[in-house]
C-alpha cells in the first residue's frame, strides 16, 4: 500500500503499520565481526575515522530541548514525546543526524509492546507508596522501545605478578588457665604467569541514565546478537552514543584488571595472598557497537522525572519511582492507631 513497515516484535518480520502485511528481514548472515580496539583508538586520535552505515532511510536524530538526549531513529517515528523526559516533541527538535562510529550488531526486541506494559504494570502495583500519577502513567508519561548503545571488549591477556602467600598455622601459648591456641600467618614469596581471556565485557554508552539500575538489566545475550541492519530499528527509536569506544574502555578495563586480581590470587593460593606488583600485557584487544533493547517508562512527578527500565529480551524491570507523602502519612497514622489499640486492649486485659 506504500505505507512505512517498521520492525514488528511479535512476528520478527517487517509490517505495514497501515495493511498489516508483513515482509521477511533482508538479514546479514553471519556473525558480528569485531573490530581491532587498538586500530579505532589510534583512528580516534587522528580523528580520520571512515564511516560507513547502511540504513534503509536517511537518519534523522531528535535533539531533546528539554534533557538535550540526542536519538536516532530510521522510519516512523512512534513516540510523541521524548522517551528521557516526557518532553513533548517539536518539530524543529528533529534534524540530519551526524557521522557516527559505524553500529556492528543488535540484539532484536523479543519483549513486544503487550509484554511489557503487562510487566511494567506488575512493577508499578508492588509500590504501594507510590502516588497515583505515577500509577497513571499511560497519560502522564512516555513509553518508548529504544534500541541504546553500548560497546563490548574482548581481550587476551597475560599478567606476571610478585607478591606473598600466607598459610594459617596454630600454636599452643601460655600455661595453665592461660594456655591458649592461637592462628598464625606464614608468609612466603610468590611469583607467576596467569592468562585470563574476555568476551563481551559490555559497557553502555549513554548517560543520562541511572547506570546503577541500567546495570541491573544485566547479563544481555549479546552471542545471539544479529549484523546490523537498519530495518531492526524501523519504527523504534535509536539512542545514538555519548561515550565513544575509548571513553567506555576505562570501565571495561576496570571489570577486567579486577578478573585478574582475582586469577592471580586463585593462583598464589594459601589462606592469604597479598599482591606486590602485576604486569599486564594486552595480547588482543578487540570491540563491538552494539544496540541493545530497552522499554523506556519516563514519568514526570513534581517536575522531576522517574525512568523504569525493561530489558527488552529477558523483561527484566529494574527503575526508580518517586514516594507519595500522603499516602507514607496515611500509612504512618494507622499505624500508630494499631499500637493505640494494641496497648488499649493489653491494659484492659490487665486490669482484668
Amino acid at each position: 500500500c506504500g505505507g512505512e513497515l517498521h520492525f514488528d516484535i511479535r512476528s520478527q518480520f517487517l509490517k505495514c503499520a497501515h495493511c498489516g502485511n508483513t515482509h521477511e528481514l533482508m538479514e546479514n548472515d553471519g556473525r558480528v565481526d569485531e573490530r581491532d580496539l587498538r586500530e579505532a583508538l589510534r583512528l580516534l586520535q587522528l580523528n580520520k575515522q571512515s564511516h560507513e552505515q547502511a540504513f534503509i532511510d536517511i537518519d534523522k536524530e531528535i535533539t531533546c530541548q528539554n534533557c538535550g538526549g540526542n536519538t536516532t531513529f530510521s522510519g516512523s517515528l512512534t513516540a510523541e514525546k521524548g522517551p528521557y523526559c516526557a518532553t513533548p516533541i517539536q518539530l524543529d527538535d528533529v534534524h540530519d543526524a551526524p557521522e557516527r562510529l559505524p553500529v556492528d550488531g543488535v540484539l532484536p526486541f523479543s519483549i513486544d509492546d503487550k509484554q511489557a506494559k503487562e510487566l511494567i504494570g506488575k512493577w508499578i502495583s508492588g509500590r504501594w507508596f507510590a502516588p497515583t500519577e505515577f500509577k497513571t502513567y499511560g497519560r502522564t508519561g512516555a513509553f518508548s522501545s529504544v534500541y541504546m548503545a553500548y560497546f563490548t571488549y574482548d581481550a587476551d591477556a597475560r599478567t606476571q605478578y610478585t607478591g606473598r602467600r600466607g598459610d594459617y598455622y596454630t600454636v599452643t601459648v601460655g600455661s595453665g588457665e592461660n594456655r591458649r591456641t592461637e592462628t598464625r600467618t606464614s608468609w612466603r614469596r610468590a611469583s607467576g604467569t596467569v592468562n585470563n581471556s574476555f568476551d563481551d565485557i559490555t559497557v553502555f554508552a549513554n548517560e543520562g541514565f541511572e547506570r546503577n539500575r541500567i546495570a541491573k538489566l544485566e547479563p544481555w545475550p549479546t552471542e545471539t546478537a544479529k549484523p546490523y541492519s537498519a530495518e531492526y530499528a524501523a519504527g523504534h527509536l535509536r539512542r545514538t552514543y555519548d561515550l565513544d569506544v575509548e571513553e567506555c574502555l576505562p570501565e571495561a578495563t576496570a571489570q577486567m584488571e579486577a578478573a585478574i586480581t582475582q586469577t592471580v590470587r586463585q593462583d598464589i593460593g594459601g589462606d592469604q595472598q597479598d599482591i606486590n606488583s602485576m604486569s599486564i600485557s594486552w595480547l588482543k584487544m578487540t570491540y563491538k557497537h552494539l544496540l541493545l533493547p530497552i522499554w523506556l517508562l519516563t514519568v514526570i512527578y513534581e517536575q522531576k522525572p522517574f525512568q523504569v527500565y525493561i530489558n527488552g529480551v529477558t523483561g527484566e524491570v529494574h527503575g526508580s519511582r518517586p514516594y507519595s507523602k500522603v499516602k507514607i502519612l496515611i500509612a504512618v497514622m494507622l499505624a500508630a492507631l494499631v499500637i493505640v489499640v494494641v496497648v488499649i486492649a493489653v491494659s484492659a486485659s490487665g486490669s482484668g
